[in-house]
Parts: structure tokens; sequence; C-alpha cells
């Protein structure tokens, strides 16, 4: 496979008319990329500091087999499932057009022939940020007893709240975003619906949001109990409210990512009826 074979652009309207029926194709292994062009799309690229976007797709016989984004030259590349041949040759391609990348993301087996790939290229080290499982949702399986309380959407009252529960998931994870009134409508966070799940009193002790749904696929995220709230069943009553939303809206593919390294938030979505699909991974590169 030759390096010119992968075809770059900045315009994401072509991207999507020569790769849309690809990435559609298969909306769970496509979660990423589908997920940020619906962004981009509906707010526009200044809105993510995406103006120096970058997308490329690879075709053969007329059709798309394959492809990745890049938001701008300060954030890493996301692919979509490659085979070591064509991931040598995207590698090729991108080094010869003196690209400089800090990671890569994708399924496990794809960001590892990258990396390696990327090495062979550039002689940058890479090495393993994150290890994540992206779960479908197969039977939904409330827990019982469920804690007592209720679910909530939040509204446009509920900002302040909403906002400091972000910044205490953001914090968990080690996401380094800004989140405050300024800041919030540029961030991932804002596009999301948010159910609390509240205790008997009206306190919110735990969130759940939901992406817009996006060629059938609802992704949960992100899922946070303050650390002094945890342990009483109030996340998964969160989850499982929100996962009976994005059906009742007419989801076909409910989906979420956990961390590998947390056994038990990677059990407590499986009582859920969430099932492990894809194993994901991050590489930096020194």
């Amino acid at each position: 496979m030759r390096p010119e074979d992968w075809h770059l652009t900045d315009d994401l309207d072509d991207f999507l008319a020569r790769a849309g029926d690809f990435l559609r194709s298969r909306p769970v292994a496509h979660i990423m990329p589908l997920t940020w062009a619906a962004r981009l799309r509906t707010r526009g690229a200044a809105a993510y500091g995406a103006e120096a976007a970058v997308f490329g797709l690879l075709e053969r016989d007329g059709e798309t087999r394959a492809a990745f984004y890049r938001l701008s030259p300060s954030r890493g590349i996301s692919l979509t499932p490659l085979t070591p041949e064509q991931a040598d040759a995207l590698a090729a391609r991108l080094a010869a057009l003196g690209h400089t990348l800090p990671s890569v993301s994708a399924d496990h087996d794809t960001a590892a022939v990258f990396a390696e790939a990327w090495r062979r290229h550039t002689g940058a080290t890479p090495t393993l940020r994150v290890r994540l499982h992206l779960h479908r949702l197969g039977t939904l399986t409330p827990p019982s007893p469920f804690p007592e309380g209720r679910g909530r959407f939040a509204g446009e009252q509920d900002l302040e709240q909403l906002m400091g529960l972000c910044r205490g998931f953001a914090a968990d994870v080690g996401e380094d975003v800004t989140i405050d009134a300024e800041s919030w409508p540029r961030t991932r966070f804002s596009d999301k619906n948010y159910v609390f799940w509240e205790t008997p009193d009206g306190t919110p002790v735990s969130l759940a949001g939901l992406n817009p749904m996006v060629a059938g696929l609802s992704q949960v995220d992100p899922v946070y109990t303050p650390a002094d709230r945890r342990g009483h069943g109030y996340a998964a009553a969160a989850t499982v409210e929100v996962s009976r939303a994005a059906l009742a809206a007419g989801a076909t593919d409910v989906v979420l990512f956990t961390d590998a390294a947390n056994p038990t938030s990677n059990a407590l979505y499986r009582r859920l009826g969430y099932v492990p699909v894809v194993d994901w991974s991050g590489y930096d590169f020194a």
C-alpha cells in the first residue's frame, strides 16, 4: 500500500461526503469520528478550537476502508480500525508531510500498530497512557434495590451544579479542561443531556450525561458521583435513568467507556447489562 493512497482534507463536508456511509456502517467501532463530526457540524470548529482540524480517509475500489481525524496540531490523532499495512502507510504519509503527533487513540490493536509505525518513521517513543473498555448495552438490568430518591433531567437553572460535578469528573480522570460559565459552551460537556440522581430531599448526588444521538448510537458520558457520596448505588441509578432515556429516544445502540484499570466501574456496568465489545488504548509520543 502506498502512503499517497491516504487522502487528507481540512473540509469536513468533503470528508463526510466520502466517508459518511463508511462511518455509519459500524457506529460502535466508529464512535469517536461520528461523535466529533456531529459536534463540529452542529456547533462549528471554532467552538472546540478545531479551526485547523485535519481529516483523512483511505479509499480502495471506490469505497472508504478507513479514516482518521485530528482536531488541531496540539491534539492527538484518532483512528478507525486499521490493518498493520494501513497504519504503516498512514504513518509514512503524515511523517512525510511534516506532521508531529502528541498521541494516538483507537481500538487497542490499531493504536498499538500505529504507535509502532510512528516510532519507525519518526523515532518518537510511544508510551501507553490509558486502556479503556467500550461497552454496549445488552439487556438493561436495574439494580435491586434501587437507592432512595429519583432521577431528574438537568435544566438551565442547574448549570452551576452541573459545572461543579463536571469539574469533579474531569479532575478524577485527569482531563485538562477549564469549566466555568465562560468556557462551558466550548467544552465537550456542554452539548449533552444530563440526569441527576437526587436524594429524597432534592440534593443532586450523582450525574450521568448522554451525547446527542448519531447514526442510532447514544453514548453515556460522563458518569460521576463525588467521593463523599459513593457506595450508595447513586451512579448505577443515574446510569439506568439515562440509558432508559436513550432507548426511549430510539437509540439502537447505547455505549459507554470505562477505565480498564478500574474493576469497580467495570463490574458495575456489567451488572447493569453493559457488555464489553472493544478494548481502546491511548499512546503518548515522546
